[in-house]
């Protein structure tokens, strides 16, 4: 039974496609995991991130940890095509969370000029459609779960 979940989960083609999305996807998830884990790129750490989101967001530790360990492991997941599904997956409820706890309320476009309260939620939106891709065609061409898994 887990080799046939491990199956279905891995389970793709040689498209070039969802290669594009998922590779883009995880480039640009990326410095935002690192920013959470290492605090690299302006980021607060592993310690301020998880302080942050069990304190003043209020989420649960548990969820706070998979939030951080989404955005960074599973944007190298992602990238290198490894369980790309499983990271996808994570990647739609990470940003579906995102948009409804923090960036609904200020409404659809990015600060472009600054003259906003917050970011709006098109960014997420474009990311859940990557990662739909995803979750959709598997990893695609140029890929660890279609080297390894699919023989």
């Amino acid at each position: 039974m887990a080799n046939e979940l491990l199956q279905k989960l891995t389970r793709t083609e040689n498209d070039i496609a969802p290669t594009i999305a998922r590779i883009t996807a995880g480039v640009v998830l990326l410095p935002h995991g690192l920013q959470k884990t290492l605090g690299w790129f302006g980021g607060n750490g592993f310690s301020a991130t998880m302080d942050y989101f069990t304190g003043t967001a209020g989420l649960p530790w548990i969820v706070a940890l998979l939030v951080i360990l989404g955005e960074s492991l599973g944007a190298l997941g992602m990238i290198t095509g490894t369980l790309s599904r499983f990271a996808a997956f994570g990647f739609v409820m990470i940003m579906t969370g995102a948009i409804f706890m923090a960036h609904a309320s200020h409404g659809f476009f990015m600060n472009w000029y600054g003259n906003q309260q917050g970011e709006g939620f098109e960014y997420h939106l474009l990311m859940i459609g990557l990662a739909v891709i995803v979750l959709i065609k598997g990893s695609g061409a140029f890929s660890v779960d279609r080297a390894v898994f699919n023989k």
